[in-house]
């Protein structure tokens, strides 16, 4: 809907660790994409975001891998 009415001005898929999320920019906000849960929704690899984006109509997104580290796993939790 956001695309449809023309709401976005930009899309990023930002690198953070090992994993991607996607930050949108609309009139004169920025929010991050996040699941149903209201989790931030990551992407394990560029394409699985990059397609994601895609099917909610967006062609175009700026790529931000200042802070990709491939080969970092995720730390465990302790409680």
């Amino acid at each position: 809907m956001l695309v449809e009415a023309d709401a976005f001005k930009r899309a990023r898929i930002i690198a953070q660790g090992d994993a991607f999320h996607v930050e949108i920019d609309s009139r004169g906000k920025s929010f991050v994409v996040v699941s149903a849960k209201g989790a931030l929704r990551t992407w394990r690899t560029i394409d699985a975001a990059a397609k994601w984006l895609r099917t909610v109509g967006i062609a175009e997104s700026l790529l931000d891998v200042s802070k990709w580290q491939p080969n970092q796993r995720a730390l465990p939790l302790s409680g």
